[in-house]
């Protein structure tokens, strides 16, 4: 008899870990030394040597868990990102407008300000910190579209909505705020943002066009027709 074919163990990122146990609890410790290192340094000071000795982990333990002190920033900003939680209301506004809050009371933090000022500095001049705040946010974007995905179930939105498209409107203002104009974000941008991008939703501007058909332009050839009675 032919035996099944043996499968490759698939590799686990950097930082990744079994609850509970040794492991976990140096990740643990890596990931608060590296939170209060950007407390009182700036990201180019913060060094692997400065980790492992605030953590009391051997730094070439760090190096082989995370390569870099980008990898353990990107995974501590994983880490954060899970703690804003996903809302489900039973209604697309309701959802975008808790998520919307969600976000603005992350970031009324200094300290979680710092984190994402940090990454993304970082990322301009190292491609390798450009390509894991790319796949961070890419997969907080993917955990979030279920609130779109919920919405298309309940008849909210078009069947064919981009739901990234949605969460990426969602939050582009925050950082739009946070980073380019560097004002305070309050109550105000949280729900001008759910309002936003809950009227785009609806109104079907990101609807995934036919293939061969440019988003913008069949979005809002679709938008268009759906809102101009008899045209």
């Amino acid at each position: 008899m032919t035996e099944p074919p043996t499968r490759e163990p698939t590799p686990k990122p950097h930082g990744a870990t079994r609850p509970g146990g040794r492991t976990a609890r140096t990740r643990a410790a890596v990931l608060a030394a590296v939170l209060e290192e950007l407390d009182t340094e700036n990201f180019t000071a913060v060094t692997i040597e400065n980790l492992a000795r605030r953590s009391g982990v051997h730094a070439a333990t760090i190096r082989r868990r995370w390569r870099s002190v980008e990898g353990v920033v990107v995974d501590l900003l994983s880490q954060k990102s899970t703690t804003i939680p996903i809302p489900d209301t039973g209604s697309l506004f309701d959802d975008l407008l808790s998520m919307a809050e969600n976000i603005a009371a992350f970031h009324a933090s200094p300290r979680n300000r710092r984190l994402i000022e940090c990454i993304v500095a970082a990322a301009f001049s190292d491609p390798r910190a450009d390509r894991l705040l790319r796949d961070a946010f890419g997969d907080r974007i993917r955990e979030v579209s279920v609130l779109v995905e919920r919405a298309v179930e309940r008849g909210e939105v078009p069947p064919d909505t981009n739901p990234g498209e949605i969460i990426t409107a969602l939050s582009a203002p925050f950082y739009y705020r946070l980073l380019i104009v560097r004002r305070p974000i309050d109550a105000t941008l949280a729900r001008t943002a759910a309002e936003m991008a809950h009227h785009a939703a609806t109104a079907g501007l990101f609807r995934t066009p036919p293939p061969g058909e440019e988003a913008t332009g069949g979005a809002v050839r679709n938008a268009t027709s759906d809102t101009s009675g008899n045209g």
